[in-house]
């Protein structure tokens, strides 16, 4: 992305006169010129800055000007260098363009040799830089912790490079699993407060009457319970970010004091009277329509308008699918190298279910089912046989539609596979599928509830809570 007021050019020339020639036809043309009278002291100089030019004389008086040459090439500087050489031979010419050099003279040479080659050659290396800038910036296949290299995700990208070092507020929204926090981290890393804290507050997760202080903070003796004064999200998140997640979830009151600490940049801990600074940068997130809250009721519509600045919309996987088959790879090899496992790869018949399974948790739904075929079995590939539950069930309806012979089992009774086509002998209630999904997970663990909970990606409570309410009808 340079132009020729910018571009430099490294002339390696052991030779007095030839050096004064160059300077000479040189003395007109916008580069910024540097000479060194031998090989040593260019392989220095190209250890601590690359040139867009170099103009190479081969006959050096400590090393073969080729050596410098072939240097260039194994290190993959980018850099255009034209050999000047005094021996016109085929071996020559030969061996410079092996090592990728992009033009030769012949010495002696006239002064428009010399300037059109060099015109040529810097023209040549920008057009290079420029498609490898655009390469890099709009074909990335990872950002932050995002892996994606599907247009949507290319956009996200660049929102994200351009919002970041802003100080206005982002609006983040997203289906479950579409990597909100993610997004919300890469904004904080890439923006001039990265050095400084990054602090989360998930306001689904938080009780109603503990969220003012999770915020602000609270004083010694503000509540029952309160031995100390402690500080809130937006103390410590000073100078840096805060980040709200399910920010719809808020309870309307404290919406209007969050309204307040956005406006005034000042914070009042639970039981103080006094007011505190603070200097935060808000990003915020949902995984619920804003504008039907605010519509409902449930949302301020003056904080709706003060938070929605730059809004972020994180694609779902089936607006992605060019990335299924990536991220799915990449989570193999993660998985494969924590757990010690073997997997390279996915058969052929693996990656077609993959690629036309509605993946409703989105990425990370299917981060959990790598995880779990990881966990469970063994092997180089993995086979449709490994897909677990929720996948297992699609198998054989998918391979019905795809007129194939693979025989799939699933996690329903073979009396399930009934001819009539009536849904009462097709559907299943959906808690009998879930009972049976979390006992199949737990056996399958050896009764570890915990673990059989992160592969299921539910917390274990949930389980307990399960279990609890199967008893109670068992009993009655």
């Amino acid at each position: 992305m340079n132009n020729d007021l910018s571009m430099s050019l490294l002339v390696v020339e052991d030779s007095k006169e030839t050096r004064k020639l160059y300077q000479f036809y040189l003395q007109d043309e916008p580069y910024n010129v540097t000479y060194v009278k031998n090989g040593v002291d260019a392989l220095e100089y190209l250890k601590t800055q690359v040139p867009n030019g170099i103009i190479l004389d081969l006959n050096l008086p400590d090393i073969n000007g080729m050596e410098i040459l072939k240097y260039i090439n194994e290190q993959k500087l980018h850099c255009a260098v034209i050999v000047a050489t005094a021996q016109d031979s085929v071996e020559i010419v030969v061996a410079a363009m092996r090592y990728q050099a992009y033009d030769f003279i012949v010495k002696p040479f006239d002064e428009p040799r010399l300037l059109v080659t060099l015109r040529n050659a810097l023209q040549h290396q920008r057009l290079v830089s420029t498609v490898d800038y655009y390469k890099q910036k709009f074909e990335r296949t990872e950002f932050y912790g995002f892996i994606g290299a599907s247009p949507p995700m290319q956009a996200i990208y660049q929102i994200i490079e351009n919002a970041a070092p802003s100080k206005a507020t982002i609006f983040i929204t997203g289906e479950t699993g579409t990597g909100k926090e993610l997004c919300a981290k890469a904004i904080h890393q890439h923006s001039p407060r990265k050095d400084k804290p990054f602090i989360v507050i998930n306001c689904a997760a938080i009780p109603k009457d503990l969220m003012e202080s999770e915020i602000f903070g609270h004083v010694k003796g503000a509540f029952t319970g309160a031995m100390r004064e402690r500080k809130g999200a937006a103390q410590q998140a000073d100078g840096g970010s805060l980040f709200l997640d399910e920010i719809c979830e808020l309870d309307l009151d404290l919406q209007t004091k969050l309204l307040r600490f956005i406006q005034t940049s000042s914070i009042q801990k639970v039981g103080s009277n006094k007011t505190e600074k603070v200097n935060v940068r808000f990003i915020c997130a949902t995984n619920r329509d804003p504008l039907v809250e605010m519509q409902e009721g449930r949302f301020r519509e003056d904080l709706y308008y003060r938070l929605h600045v730059i809004p972020i919309v994180l694609p779902p996987l089936r607006e992605r699918k060019g990335d299924i088959l990536l991220l799915a790879k990449y989570f193999l090899n993660k998985y494969s190298q924590e757990e010690q496992k073997s997997f390279i790869g996915f058969s052929p018949e693996t990656e077609n279910i993959l690629l036309n399974y509605v993946w409703k948790g989105n990425v990370r739904q299917l981060q959990n089912i790598i995880r779990n075929i990881v966990v469970l079995n063994k092997g180089k590939q993995v086979t449709p046989a490994m897909l677990p539950h929720p996948i297992s069930p699609f198998l054989k309806k998918f391979s019905k539609l795809n007129n194939n012979d693979l025989e799939y089992d699933t996690v329903y009774p073979k009396s399930q596979s009934s001819s009539t086509n009536q849904p009462e002998n097709l559907i299943r209630p959906l808690k009998e599928v879930e009972k049976e999904a979390i006992l199949q997970a737990i056996d399958l663990c050896n009764g570890n509830v915990s673990k059989a909970a992160i592969l299921l990606g539910i917390n274990p409570s949930t389980i307990y809570r399960k279990r609890q309410s199967w008893s109670q009808e068992s009993y009655n």
